[in-house]
């Protein structure tokens, strides 16, 4: 068997292409971005549909940063990421105008 294996790989030349699959696993956990105030990226994502638009709102409503700050980088990250998100789905919608409006104009 190691011979087929061996004369296999032998046979492909440089104009062949080797697909590599790469299989990546997904983690649906919670990561933790503020361990003081254990708050993880979900209660961030959360806040951020509640209204949240600022790292000020999220450490009014999640604590974030108030003890050794070491999490604000990251809470940043998730924010403006939540925040792009947010824009871009309310970007995609597009406002058509009612049944009828243009009878009533």
């Amino acid at each position: 068997m190691c011979r087929r294996r061996r004369t296999r790989d032998a046979a492909l030349t440089s104009e062949q292409t080797v697909l590599t699959i790469i299989l990546i696993r997904v983690y649906t956990m919670p990561m933790i971005i503020c361990v003081c105030k254990a708050v993880s990226d979900r209660r961030i994502r959360a806040a951020v549909k509640e209204g949240a638009s600022s790292m000020r709102d999220l450490t009014r409503q999640l604590g974030l940063g108030t003890c050794c700050g070491k999490c604000l980088p990251d809470a940043k990250l998730v924010l403006h990421g939540c925040l792009r998100a947010r824009d871009e789905s309310a970007a995609s919608v597009v406002d058509f105008p009612a049944a009828g409006s243009e009878l009533l104009a």
